[in-house]
């Protein structure tokens, strides 16, 4: 019995530790690694130390920085009278974002999810706009809807209808942007959900059609979770592009009228960068960062919390 316990242990296989990287990989990390963490450092880190830096200073951008204020920059910013104005249109873009944009391109990835020449057609068309600069886009729905030269004004007359000045009329700017926005970033989002609708096995879908599942029922209980984790990602990426929309506003209205349509960023380029008060502009970019921070953070654990449950 002895031998045999002797010969039944040396039989069995020596365990080795596993190794998380092997020198093949710690190469191309060595090499590839150093380089993309000093532009992260140099583009990245470094102007956010400087901007919360200049946020405790009462700076115009040149000379030396030496007039400290402490946090009086974050109480300028909290009580100016457009800031409250800048986070309203920007949690407005967040809603519009949510509640219309995603659904509509949900609808249009549904449609569009199958094969064919004509289906490739529309989603070409769909995701043009987004393939367009945003200043591009801005210059363009300006022009249309310039009140006086613009393609509503034409509309209208054809229509023996009196079209408002939307981009100066403080009621109808804001509805205006949103149009702009849900027709430049619809596209994208439809990509994300068509990419997701696809990844789904054809096997699946035609059981269920063979069992009598209608097909909204299909679209609920099968397709909507199988594509979960599209909606996750196309939900975070309007969030957060919501609340750094820059570049549709300042060539479309600029803020205007009477500062009525700035978000969050625009307005620190307006009253920061262009009024030469940095410090007041870092104090506005660090608010944002922290908002941008807090809501990853938020949006994570309430996920975490779906997944658990």
């Amino acid at each position: 019995m002895a031998s045999l316990a002797t010969s039944a242990k040396g039989i069995v296989p020596t365990v080795r530790r596993r190794r998380y990287m092997d020198r093949k990989s710690l190469i191309p990390l060595l090499v590839f690694l150093p380089p993309s963490l000093i532009l992260f450092t140099v583009f990245v880190v470094l102007p956010m130390v400087d901007a919360a830096t200049f946020s405790f200073f009462d700076w115009n951008g040149y000379g030396p920085i030496t007039d400290f204020v402490g946090f009086e920059n974050y109480a300028d910013v909290l009580t100016h009278r457009n800031f409250g104005t800048a986070v309203r249109n920007s949690l407005i873009v967040v809603a519009v974002s949510l509640l219309i944009q995603l659904p509509l391109a949900m609808w249009a990835a549904l449609a569009l999810s199958e094969r064919g020449v004509s289906i490739n057609v529309l989603r070409t068309i769909f995701f043009v706009p987004f393939m367009l600069a945003e200043v591009a886009a801005g210059l363009i729905w300006k022009f249309v809807y310039d009140g006086n030269y613009g393609l509503l004004p034409i509309v209208g007359d054809a229509l023996q209808v009196d079209m408002p000045f939307v981009l100066a009329d403080k009621f109808w700017v804001i509805p205006a942007i949103m149009l702009v926005i849900t027709w430049k970033y619809f596209g994208f989002h439809m990509m994300i959900f068509i990419a997701g609708l696809q990844s789904i096995p054809g096997e699946v879908v035609e059981a269920a059609r063979l069992d009598g599942v209608k097909k909204w029922q299909i679209v609920r209980h099968i397709k909507l979770p199988m594509v979960r984790s599209a909606i996750v990602i196309s939900v975070f990426f309007a969030i957060t592009g919501a609340l750094q929309l820059f570049d549709i506003i300042i060539p479309l209205t600029n803020g205007g009228p009477s500062h009525t349509s700035h978000t969050i960023v625009t307005f620190l380029y307006q009253f920061g960068i262009l009024r030469m008060k940095l410090g007041f502009g870092g104090a506005v970019s660090v608010i944002l960062f922290i908002a941008c921070v807090v809501v990853a953070l938020a949006y994570r654990r309430i996920l975490f919390r779906v997944e658990q449950n």
